[in-house]
């Protein structure tokens, strides 16, 4: 009830605090361009449609029992970061920036100086408001990504504590070291073209500092998937929206998009089909499931090279980035005694950590000339393949101290695991923690 009290204060306070903002100047035209700016409208609201798609892959995933309360946390994830970036959450990732370390808050705290801002240094021909937008979406699916993890273990208050400290502390430092022309890791040359690192690297080493958090003594459950139809659902979605997250990232309807997008679809297409088989090397039936999953590894993998790679490369970094990921959700499942429901880490952090690499190794400067770091490792130059081995290096030991730190920040404000005694059975009043969990209970009894 006080933790409530306390959001709901803060809301109403930054609400009244909008109204005595000062009124935006002359709105900036020049230089715009009508089909990019159409395009990138239509791109963010496709990725903003990945979220409910997340949610829908996630809770055909989960117990029958929980799968309302899973799907709910990805879309309070829309609300939570959606409001926290107007105030301060872009300003920290694309303002100006301090040591190339984080963006000062003051620069657009409560979206001052966007709606009549200059358009983006790397985005010339859509409007300020709408490059920030764009961002929203990716700043919105990042942590939605990681509730794979918490799915039936992590109280709903404690989540949404977790979810403002990694957005402000984790991914908009990330953000803007990899995409701001001034962040340390843009200077020293990383490419990231949509997210490989800032997005799924980072939600997936958390969610396995989240898994060791977590770690209990009792036996591993097993968790049985509720709705394979949801799970289909998801996965179309994600794949659609996925298109917006990698050809949007071009910033502009232009060629560079359509290799985005179809280096996006080559890599997904190898990548289910690769998952399936190698399942059916191992004597196991292919099923839709495992196709599902394998698909959105592919989309994982390419995220970070859809830009600088060509389309028969896309067929060998999903196929690639598919066997690994399989391999080791096989291993964590079999030999570790880590809870990662929803096998975010072996997917997500992997998956993106092999396209990061596979960036390293088969960039080449002929697909985007944005790229002045060079040709991958496979073209005979080294530079770009070790420029990513140190960034991989420093990424993972950031996101792994800095969300063990915000875990335990968040279970001494507000206890992370839900009551083990407790999962699974009717909320009371001094059990439930959240409408979504009696929502999620009602779904088995109807």
């Amino acid at each position: 009830m006080k933790k409530s009290l306390i959001f709901l204060l803060l809301l109403v306070g930054f609400s009244v605090l909008a109204v005595f903002m000062p009124s935006p100047g002359q709105i900036v035209t020049e230089g715009l361009n009508g089909g990019d700016i159409a395009w990138m409208l239509a791109a963010s609201a496709m990725v903003l449609l990945m979220t409910p798609g997340l949610a829908f892959f996630y809770g055909g995933m989960i117990d029958m029992k929980n799968i309302v309360y899973t799907m709910f946390q990805s879309f309070i994830a829309m609300g939570v970061v959606g409001v926290l970036w107007i105030i301060v959450g872009f300003s920290l990732a694309f303002g100006d920036s301090i040591g190339g370390i984080i963006g000062d808050p003051r620069s657009f705290f409560m979206f001052q100086n966007v709606m009549d801002g200059k358009p983006w240094a790397l985005a010339p021909t859509i409007p300020l408001v709408l490059f920030a937008f764009f961002q929203l979406k990716f700043a919105i699916i990042t942590p939605a990504l990681i509730t794979g993890t918490f799915a039936e273990r992590v109280r709903f208050k404690s989540y949404i504590i977790f979810l403002v400290l990694f957005t402000l502390f984790i991914y908009s430092p990330l953000a803007h070291w990899t995409w701001h022309p001034d962040g340390f890791l843009f200077k020293m040359g990383v490419l990231d073209f949509a997210g490989g690192t800032v997005v799924h690297m980072s939600a997936g080493i958390a969610a396995l500092v989240a898994s060791i958090f977590l770690r209990s003594n009792t036996e591993k459950k097993h968790v049985q998937p509720a709705n394979i139809p949801y799970v289909l659902l998801g996965t179309g979605l994600l794949w659609f929206g996925w298109f917006g997250f990698n050809a949007g990232s071009a910033m502009g309807a232009n060629a560079l998009a359509a290799s985005a997008f179809a280096t996006t679809n080559t890599a997904s297409a190898a990548a289910g089909l690769a998952w399936i088989l190698l399942d059916s090397v191992r004597g196991k039936k292919p099923s839709a499931l495992g196709f599902c999953i394998g698909a959105v590894v592919g989309l994982v993998a390419i995220t970070p090279a859809a830009g600088f790679v060509t389309i028969p490369s896309s067929l060998f970094i999903g196929t690639f980035a598919s066997l690994v990921s399989n391999l080791m959700v096989h291993w964590k499942t079999t030999k570790t005694s880590l809870e990662d429901t929803l096998d975010v880490f072996p997917c997500h952090g992997v998956g993106g950590a092999v396209g990061m690499l596979m960036t390293g190794l088969l960039a080449h400067t002929a697909v985007n000339g944005a790229n002045t770091t060079g040709n991958g490792l496979f073209f005979g130059e080294t530079t770009l393949f070790f420029v990513h081995l140190k960034a991989l290096a420093i990424v993972v030991g950031f996101v792994f101290v800095g969300s063990m730190v915000i875990l335990k920040i968040t279970d001494m404000i507000s206890t992370l695991q839900i009551n083990p005694h407790h999962a699974g059975k009717r909320p009371t009043e001094e059990t439930a923690d959240s409408e979504a969990m009696q929502s999620a209970e009602l779904l088995t009894t109807n």
